[in-house]
């Protein structure tokens, strides 16, 4: 059995964490489907369905409906309990934001450290925070400035700097040695942490790391300024469209819960400040390249690598067809990289693109979950 709603307010989309799923866009109409076969409504009665629909609904709209989210993400839950480290940076008191996840299971006395992505937050690890807590493995997950839930100041940004805040942290925290895991920018991140402090970092885990090339050479330079008027112009729709890239077998519903806390960002009168922290961060990724230093690395490491991400940061940048066709090609990339770092393990993982712990849960934590011994 599947029953629809048609919604003619296109801003109306709710989403049930899978539950309702969108249908086709038609014109400005969407339409909600409960699939066949799903075990939350198989079981119910058509017009039993009906009568509970809006109950279901009331939930969805309760994130639609709570209107825009400031530069920190107020009024916005987290899988876990969020605290905060005061930093000073620049003359400027900060507040760096964290989760602190104890394990589920029995302790192994190890730490695991999960660093975002340039497009994402803490929050979005959630699923491998669970996996890793019920390994026995303690989980820090802490929001970079200038992301997430942490203060979004105007500063210049460095991986060296979010190295540090990173170590202050875990100094902070009594945490001695840890496993560093990073996704994306935060694979730079884990590399410049890793070559900064390696009797800190006890395993380097990169999971698509951007960085892997230098993209200096192929992406035209851009200013602050005009990042920043680009930034300034988001909406969910151009939000949407990137983070789509990130699927080459097609966008999931689910990860509508990590997209739209940022498209309601672009709502808040604070936005302007969100754009300028994402400006100055893509500076920081396009002049501090990585990608001549994993030679240098001296920590066990382990790449996994989904071979369908074509990934490049500055990618609409980028005029000429035959650079944009040799840059961000991650089998090669991976190969190239697994290669500079000694003794490094790689994982490809076929037919996935660019997050592997959303799109193939189970392989990313088979993967990370051996090589964490």
């Amino acid at each position: 059995m599947t029953c629809c709603l048609e919604f003619t307010d296109p801003n109306q989309y709710p989403d049930l964490n899978g539950r309702l799923s969108s249908g086709p866009l038609l014109g400005s109409k969407r339409h909600l489907c409960v699939r066949e076969g799903m075990r939350s409504f198989s079981s119910l009665p058509r017009f039993l369905l009906f009568l509970l629909l809006p109950l279901w609904l009331m939930t969805s709209y309760a994130f639609a409906q709570q209107g825009p989210l400031n530069a920190t993400l107020d009024g916005y839950d987290y899988p876990f309990p969020v605290k905060i480290l005061p930093l000073t940076l620049e003359g400027q008191r900060l507040r760096m934001a964290y989760m602190d996840v104890p394990p589920s299971a029995k302790a192994n006395g190890r730490t695991v450290v999960l660093l975002h992505g340039k497009n994402f937050f803490g929050a979005y690890w959630r699923e491998t925070i669970k996996t890793l807590a019920a390994a026995g493995f303690r989980v820090v997950v802490p929001d970079q400035i200038g992301f997430g839930k942490s203060d979004k100041a105007d500063i210049h940004y460095s991986f060296h700097q979010l190295a540090r805040n990173t170590k202050h942290l875990l100094d902070t925290l009594g945490v001695p040695k840890a496993v560093i895991v990073g996704h994306s920018m935060g694979g730079m991140l884990a590399t410049r942490f890793a070559l900064l402090y390696p009797e800190t970092a006890e395993k380097l885990v990169l999971e698509n790391p951007i960085g892997l090339e230098d993209y200096r050479v192929g992406v035209p330079f851009q200013t602050i300024d005009q990042a920043e008027a680009t930034e300034l112009k988001s909406t969910e729709a151009s939000i949407r469209k990137y983070h789509a890239t990130y699927y080459p077998n097609g966008y999931p519903s689910a990860h509508d819960q990590w997209l739209l806390p940022l498209a309601a960002q672009t709502h808040s009168p604070d936005f302007p400040k969100v754009a300028r922290a994402n400006a100055l961060t893509f500076d920081m990724i396009y002049q501090q390249p990585v990608s001549y230093e994993f030679s240098r690395v001296v920590v066990p490491t382990l790449l996994i690598i989904g071979q369908a991400d074509r990934t490049v940061v500055g990618k609409a940048l980028i005029k000429d067809q035959k650079t944009l066709a040799q840059m961000g090609q991650y089998p090669a990339l991976g190969r190239r990289t697994a290669a500079q770092i000694k003794g490094a393990k790689l994982v490809e993982i076929e037919k996935v693109g660019h997050i592997p712990h959303l799109e193939a849960p189970a392989q990313f934590y088979k993967a990370l979950l051996a090589f964490l011994g």
